[in-house]
């Protein structure tokens, strides 16, 4: 039977199965030919160790890593240390390849521990889920004043990773990492805590980077109150519960009382030092360059001393493409993270602008109140259209994410913000799409690969590897953030917050932006705006990033709904009902190799689609959390054919492991 390369290599990394002799290279880096380790095992090795190194491509395929191409990632060490200097490696990295090297052949050492045995297996599976992904910008090439911009940003970037690991409840878990434990220490890095988060390892208590397996409870609420399961919905059935639920607030207990804490009190030593940061970020520019993004860096300064991140958002609407090369925004915003749906994480997304989306904006400007109607008709009353006057998505290359943006698994590759305040409420946000994530050849063939084990041979037709239906497919969802009921839309008074509860709003609102993004594209091709062929391979594409999304399970291991995932099974299940999606047992699927496959009836996909979004809009537009409930517990909860079909998904998908994105950057 072939393996694929990339499943060899992972198996020699995971069973320690392709052994080499591990002596130890020679003292001099000129007289020394690194080959002993091939490149997706060294950069999986290197997290296993610890380490801040990728192999990013095997330039001159010659198998060996030289140090051109060698990256050096950002966050995993307090003090970076020298792993190049003058174009050749250091004895750091000697030292750090013999260590990689000796693991290779050798592979872990076992602890005489059973125990301990275990929780070391689990961390060695919880690392090889993960496919280290580098992210890499080189800002050598600009100006004195971008550089120290860029610097500042870095800098505020690490303490608000601080902030956000404060809120998660990781914070002062880290002293309690076991010395020289490099595999719990990476964990703990990438995910900004000591839980396990693969699909495979997330619900195992015994999956933790810490030997006391402490369990996930949030920073922002008290800890005795979470000993209650439904501690979210007692919070907001209490007469006080607008003020305690408040986005911008943590939740203390004081004197016995529940109380309402700002960010900026709960967190103010390194508040203050983010608002310094983004002052001196500020101060950077000269005079009359970069006016919008000083203004913007200056308001959310002053956001981080007094929360006053409704005036920052004025600031920050008011860039875009034209009058700013860098897209950042810096503060609290979306709320999944946090077990009741409703507390804003902190993060950072810093990029640089990609003016491709111009393009785009040129397409959709002169259709998107158009585009309003289309959905509003769908939705039906109560819901009556408005002039929408948001911006279209920029695309944006990332520099680096940080905190609630910087996720264990994968990535957003495209967001609407911000969700509160006039700016939202008033449709004047921004939009943006990421640009330079899965772009890389590994993260496409990795996919490939997922795609045929799944897909019949008759649907991979459409599947291109032409990225420009991908990136309509998620600017029209992003878009769609911002057109119909969306999450200021108030019916009977109250929001989808308020209606739904937190977790279910949040699954409502992703379903309803992308099953417009897939009625949108019909809807566009029908007014020549886009070609038939772009629409199908997006279609293609939308299930497959369905299946992505199902593969990793609806719950998280602390029983949080993942909203991603569950609108995912809620679209897919709904489309196998409309006949628009089988499932053909007896078919080998278009890897040649797995029985079961699924077959795209793409000419269904209209109807079946419009139907799909006239219940997501309706119920919406209406406030009916019954039919939520039961779209959910249809397709999300309940046993039977599908259930097996999403384990099936799964099971395949998850052979090859999920992209874990890691940033450096050259200042």
């Amino acid at each position: 039977m072939h393996i694929p390369r990339i499943a060899l290599l992972l198996l020699c990394v995971s069973l320690a199965a392709c052994t080499r002799d591990a002596s130890p290279p020679p003292a001099s880096g000129d007289a020394q030919r690194f080959d002993r380790v091939p490149r997706l095992v060294f950069n999986q090795l290197a997290a296993e160790l610890a380490l801040p190194l990728f192999w990013r491509a095997d330039a001159n395929q010659n198998g060996a890593l030289e140090p051109a191409e060698l990256a050096v990632t950002r966050g995993l060490e307090p003090t970076p240390r020298a792993w190049l200097e003058g174009g050749a490696f250091t004895p750091a990295f000697l030292d750090a390849y013999a260590a990689i090297s000796d693991r290779y052949g050798k592979g872990l050492a076992p602890s005489d521990d059973p125990r301990e045995a275990r929780r070391q297996a689990l961390l060695r599976e919880e690392l090889t889920a993960a496919r280290f992904t580098l992210v890499e910008s080189d800002l050598r090439g600009l100006s004195a004043a971008d550089r120290a911009f860029a610097g500042h940003i870095l800098t505020a970037a690490a303490i608000v990773e601080g902030i956000y690991q404060q809120q998660v409840g990781s914070a002062a878990l880290a002293a309690q990492l076991p010395a020289g434990d490099t595999m719990s220490r990476m964990v703990f890095w990438q995910n900004q805590g000591p839980w396990c988060s693969a699909p495979t390892t997330e619900k195992d208590p015994d999956c933790n980077a810490l030997a006391a397996r402490p369990p996930e409870r949030s920073g922002l609420y008290p800890l005795a109150l979470q000993e209650d399961e439904a501690f979210c919905q007692a919070l907001a059935a209490r007469p006080d519960a607008k003020a305690l639920l408040n986005q911008f607030v943590a939740v203390e207990e004081r004197d016995g009382k529940l109380v309402a804490v700002p960010y900026h009190q709960k967190y103010a030593t390194a508040m203050k030092a983010v608002s310094d940061e983004l002052r001196a970020a500020a101060a950077a520019f000269p005079a009359g360059e970069e006016a919008a993004l000083k203004a913007y860096l200056t308001a959310a300064a002053q956001a981080f001393l007094d929360d006053s991140w409704f005036k920052a958002d004025e600031a920050w609407a008011k860039m875009n493409a034209e009058n700013s090369r860098w897209y950042l925004r810096i503060g609290p915003d979306e709320t999944y993270f946090e077990p009741c749906a409703q507390k804003a994480g902190f993060h950072v997304s810093f990029a640089l602008i990609n003016p491709g989306s111009l393009k785009w904006q040129r397409k959709l400007e002169p259709v998107k109140n158009e585009m309003e109607k289309a959905l509003a008709a769908l939705a039906g009353p109560p819901y009556v259209a408005r002039q929408v006057s948001f911006h279209l998505p920029d695309f944006i290359d990332i520099v680096l994410n940080a905190g609630d943006a910087r996720s264990s698994r994968g990535a957003t590759i495209g967001q609407s913000l911000p969700n509160w305040g006039p700016v939202a409420n008033e449709g004047r946000g921004r939009t943006v799409v990421m640009t330079n994530f899965y772009t890389d050849p590994d993260s496409r063939a990795a996919w490939r690969s997922q795609v045929e084990s799944l897909l019949c041979p008759s649907a991979m037709a459409t599947v291109q590897d032409d990225l420009e239906p991908q990136l309509m497919s998620t600017v029209l969802h992003e878009a769609a953030h911002n057109l119909g009921p969306s999450h200021e839309y108030q019916v009977r008074g109250q929001t989808d917050d308020q209606v739904f509860g937190g977790p279910l709003a949040s699954t409502m609102e992703e379903l309803k932006a992308q099953t417009a993004a897939l009625y949108l594209a019909d809807w566009l091709a029908r007014r020549g705006v886009i070609d038939e062929r772009m629409v199908r391979t997006a279609h293609t594409y939308d299930i497959t990033w369905a299946f992505g999304h199902i593969s990793r399970g609806m719950y998280t291991g602390d029983g949080r709904p993942k909203a991603y995932s569950q609108l995912a099974a809620i679209q897919v299940g709904y489309l196998i009902d409309q006949g628009a999606i089988t499932w053909q047992a007896a078919e080998t699927a278009a890897n040649g190799k797995d029985v079961g496959c699924f077959a795209l009836a793409l000419e269904k996909f209209p109807p079946a689609i419009e139907k799909l979004g006239a219940e997501v809009f309706g119920l919406k537009a209406r406030g009916d959390r019954a039919r939520a409930e039961q779209l959910k517990s249809t397709y999300v909860d309940a046993a039977g054919a599908f259930a097996d079909l999403r384990a099936a998904i799964a099971e395949r998908w998850l052979r090859t492991p999920q992209a874990s994105f890691v940033y450096a950057v050259e200042l």
